[in-house]
């Protein structure tokens, strides 16, 4: 949740700084809103206004989507499992770990693919409302994972595409896979296009759309 505090000081400064001390942040952490100017009154004493200033701490996409996926993982119900994030090179990797995780797999990934989903709606309305104040933010890839599952589905996947790649190349036609979401697809695809003699395409309508593996024309 984003923090905000209103400081009054003698001087605007001083009150941005009493801010920054209340929240404990740096001031490239924050906005900074001048609500009223200070005055100095008649003589200087008479009428005299403090300076009031509205601090806020600049919203960070990334930690109010790892707010919402842990009450989103709290609202399972399940109770042997747990949340964490971690954040590299412009992707944050949300983790499910816990004996109850398989619950939140599902067949070939299909509750974890959803899951993922609907983070990812939550981190688009966040990166439309900064957008609307004039606070863009760079966005970021996000992966929801849970104990290392994503990995072993893409060394299978690899595996497959290779091995069925190997097939067509030997006796020819053209061998259409499961149904698969957009990032199983082009795993696929990637590992198809390091076999000789082979290519790939996808066919069909989301959520059912697959790939195929056919000869190459010459």
């Amino acid at each position: 949740m984003t923090r905000s505090v209103e400081k009054s000081g003698r001087t605007i400064e001083e009150a941005v700084q009493d801010g920054l001390a209340d929240l404990g942040l740096p001031s490239d952490k924050v906005e900074i809103e001048v609500l009223e100017e200070p005055s100095r009154g008649i003589l200087g004493l008479v009428g005299q206004r403090l300076a009031r200033v509205r601090v806020t701490e600049k919203a960070n996409v990334a930690d109010e989507v790892c707010e919402f996926f842990e009450t989103l993982i709290d609202y399972t119900g399940l109770k042997h499992i747990s949340a964490g994030a971690s954040f590299d090179d412009g992707t944050l990797r949300l983790e499910i770990d816990g004996d109850d995780v398989g619950a939140l797999i599902g067949r070939r990934g299909s509750t974890l693919d959803a899951l993922q989903y609907i983070v990812n709606l939550v981190a688009g309305n966040h990166w439309r409302a900064l957008e609307a104040s004039g606070s863009p933010r760079e966005r970021i890839r996000i992966i929801v994972d849970a104990q290392g599952y994503r990995h072993r589905r893409a060394s299978s996947l690899k595996r497959l595409a290779r091995s069925v790649a190997e097939r067509v190349a030997r006796d020819g036609g053209e061998v259409r896979l499961e149904p698969m979401n957009p990032m199983e697809r082009r795993i696929v695809h990637l590992a198809v296009q390091e076999c000789k003699g082979v290519e790939s395409f996808s066919e069909g309508e989301d959520p059912f759309r697959y790939v195929v593996v056919a000869c190459k024309e010459e």
